[in-house]
Parts: C-alpha cells; structure tokens; sequence
C-alpha cells in the first residue's frame, strides 16, 4: 500500500461545474493509500486571463495560488492537463523578474502533476483495479498532451480497465476545438473543429470518449448534446473509478454537463 500526501487542486471549473471529476480523483488516489488534501482557498490558477493577455491579474491569481499551495511540500495532483500545464510553465514565465515569487514558481513547477501522469509516473501504477464494462476511446487534450508531454499515461491505465474496450480515436492528437478564449473569439473555426472531432468520436461506435481536461470534455459534451448523441463524455478519473455506464451519474449525453459554448455546430 503506498503511503504519501498529496495535495488536490480541483480547479475551478471541477469544483462549478463538474465536481463528481475531483470526487473521482480523491477516490482512485484514497483507493491506492494517497492521503488526500484539498487546501482551503484556492480559486482560478489565471490560465482565462494569462490566456487573454492580461498578466496583471493572472499573476495576483498565481500570487494567491503559489501562497496557498506553498503552505506544503506536498506534490501537487490536478484533474487538467491545461491548469496543470498553466502552474508548471507559465508561472515561471509570469514570475521570471520576480525575487520573491520567481523562486517559489520555479519550486512548485517541480511538484506539480496532471492527475494521469501522478498516477504513472510518481506511484508506478497503470493498474488501478477498475472494471468498467463499456467501450471507450481517448481524446488526447492539447495541453495535456503538448504542454505537460503526457503522452502514453492515459492509454495505459485505460487499456488495463477490467471489461472495458478501448478503440482507437481517429485524429486523437487533434484539437476538439476549444482552447478557451479561442471558442469565444473565433465561433466558426472552433465549430468547424469540433463537428469533426464529434464525427471522428461517433465513428468509433463508443460508449464515451475519454479525456483529462475537463473543458475539453465540457466543450465536446456540448456538441453531442446537440447532436442528440447516445455518446457520453468522461474524465479519466470517473473511469478509474469505476464508475456503472448505466447509473445515473453517466447518462446518455451527459457524463459531463453541455457546453454553454458558441461553437454550434456549422
């Protein structure tokens, strides 16, 4: 049994609007002996504004989070590559003039891990005892993939899931189409983007697609609630779990709430 303490930033968008992914992340990681604690205090990492170009208000956001999570040396465990991604490369990039906070940054980037790398990489675990009896595939977020480098991690905890069958996700490695900002500003090419991310998913023939970026699953679920799709959306974390497909907290269409996104299909 393995005995550490981590530290959970659910982030904001788990703890609004999909809160059942960080009840999933503190299960898997309580089920593997991982202390679980979720700092009081902690709101947005910045990433919408950094996104956005207004680094004033992203660093007094990073501020706030580098004196929350600095209260321990704990690693650091985040259900989404993009705000994970966001704490280990930009807050360096944010605070690289900064004596006082520069080097608490570069410290914490160190210890900071998205949820499905922690579990590979950190613990040595790719079986985590899950049964999940449906078909699945993986969407590879850009983030997650491009800014953390997590790569093979989700595959080989998905490919180990008791009764589960994972099928390959043509154009994985594709952008769904969101990129935060970028859905809102540019509407048509974000539409344009997911249209065919949701036809690639449906031509699977899956029960849901699987990712580790909440707002991409957001976005995507958006989309197929529109299409009237049978398709759910699940963090990777509900599948480790092991959660039943057919109970209430994965109903057709709405493993994840839709996306109040612009990118209507066109």
């Amino acid at each position: 049994m393995i005995r550490q303490s981590v530290q959970l930033f659910a982030t904001c968008i788990v703890e609004t609007l999909t809160p059942d992914i960080g009840l999933a992340a503190a299960e898997v990681l309580e089920r593997l002996g991982v202390t679980v604690v979720v700092p009081g205090g902690l709101t947005c990492c910045g990433q919408p504004a950094f996104n956005g170009g207004f680094w004033d208000d992203a660093r007094a956001m990073a501020r706030h989070t580098l004196d929350v999570l600095g209260q321990s040396d704990a690693p650091v465990v985040v259900p989404s590559g993009s705000c994970a991604d966001m704490i280990q490369r930009h807050y360096p990039e944010l605070f690289a003039a900064d004596p006082v906070y520069g080097p608490r940054a570069e410290a914490l980037a160190g210890r900071v891990y998205e949820f499905s790398e922690f579990l590979v990489d950190r613990l040595g675990q790719t079986d985590v005892q899950a049964s999940f009896p449906a078909r699945l595939t993986y969407h590879a977020s850009c983030h997650t993939l491009r800014g953390k480098g997590v790569t093979h991690q989700p595959v080989d905890l998905l490919s180990r899931v008791r009764d589960a069958r994972l099928v390959e996700l043509p154009g994985a490695t594709e952008c769904c189409g969101f990129g935060g900002l970028f859905a809102v500003k540019m509407g048509d090419i974000s539409g344009a983007m997911l249209s065919r991310k949701l036809d690639n998913i449906e031509q699977t023939g899956a029960d849901a697609v699987v990712g580790c970026d909440p707002s991409c699953l957001l976005h995507m679920a958006g989309g197929l609630h529109r299409r009237g799709s049978h398709v759910r959306t699940l963090h990777i974390a509900q599948v480790l779990r092991g959660i039943d497909p057919k109970g209430p907290e994965s109903k057709p269409g709405e493993g994840s709430p839709p996306s109040p996104d612009p990118g209507d299909e066109r």
